[in-house]
């Protein structure tokens, strides 16, 4: 026992020390040492320039789908029906929100929330060149990531927004999560603006659609289109955490109902 320690003991201090790492690397975390460089197409796609030029053509064909698609609405008196309730929540699926830029029931300003990540950075273009304002910031399915996502100050933004007159848009499900299942946050804008949720989907007649986490639509030219709007959502700016959840399932339902009536309008109802 003695000679086995010994001779560890030994062979520690003959052994020949490793390299230390750089200072640079050890106070790092290990998952940021491993990452890998973009590969090149993602570097090219994240150039502002290409990005800027990639916007002013999905601006530009989504201008044509609205011009060769005449789109009605339903409820047909949108505008009289909830025009006295503004400043309103807009808020659809994910998917559905392409052509939402033209389906105005009412001509507020409306301001639109677009994820700080780099692949939003396309859409905040499209919209800037459709006339729409951004603000920046996402929700985030772990909380922790909300100040990283610039989820907080996307919120208090759009809260602001409220306050001074103008409408908000945002999608109510959350990106990457599950198609079609509202997340907490729009119904958590409204507790603390006091604002109603108005709940909207757009269809056309000629379209494809995806098979992505969101089941997204690409609307096509020369269709007939509908934008539906769905119940509106109250929410008391006392609500608990009971009354919240039960917000959010009505901002569900009535979104899915929404939805199978514009798809039922254009084509008998393939939602």
């Amino acid at each position: 026992m003695v000679d086995s320690l010994n001779r560890t003991e030994t062979e520690a201090r003959t052994k020949p020390a490793e390299p230390p790492a750089p200072v640079a690397a050890r106070n790092q975390p290990a998952a940021k040492r491993n990452r890998r460089k973009p590969r090149l197409s993602t570097r090219v796609l994240r150039s502002p320039s290409v990005q800027r030029s990639i916007a002013g053509l999905v601006a530009g064909y989504l201008r044509l789908v609205n011009r060769t698609s005449p789109i009605s609405f339903d409820p047909p008196d949108a505008y009289a029906r909830y025009v006295p309730r503004a400043p309103v929540i807009f808020t659809m699926w994910h998917g559905q929100h392409f052509m939402l830029p033209f389906a105005r029931i009412f001509d507020f300003d409306a301001r639109v929330l677009i994820s700080r990540h780099h692949d939003g950075e396309i859409n905040a273009l499209v919209a800037q060149k459709l006339g729409i304002r951004t603000i920046r910031g996402s929700t985030a399915r772990n909380p922790s990531r909300m100040l990283e996502k610039g989820g907080m100050a996307g919120f208090m933004e759009m809260r602001a927004a409220l306050e001074e007159g103008a409408c908000v848009t945002m999608t109510a499900d959350i990106s990457n999560l599950a198609a079609r299942r509202a997340g907490k946050g729009v119904v958590a804008l409204a507790k603390a603006s006091g604002r109603p949720i108005l709940p909207l989907a757009y269809a056309s007649s000629r379209r494809i659609d995806v098979t992505s986490w969101d089941r997204a639509t690409i609307n096509l030219p020369f269709s007939r289109a509908v934008c539906a709007i769905g119940t509106p959502i109250d929410v008391a700016t006392d609500a608990d955490t009971e009354t919240l959840e039960s917000a959010r399932r009505a901002v569900e339902a009535s979104l899915n109902e929404a939805t199978e009536r514009a798809y039922r309008m254009v084509d008998g109802g393939n939602a």
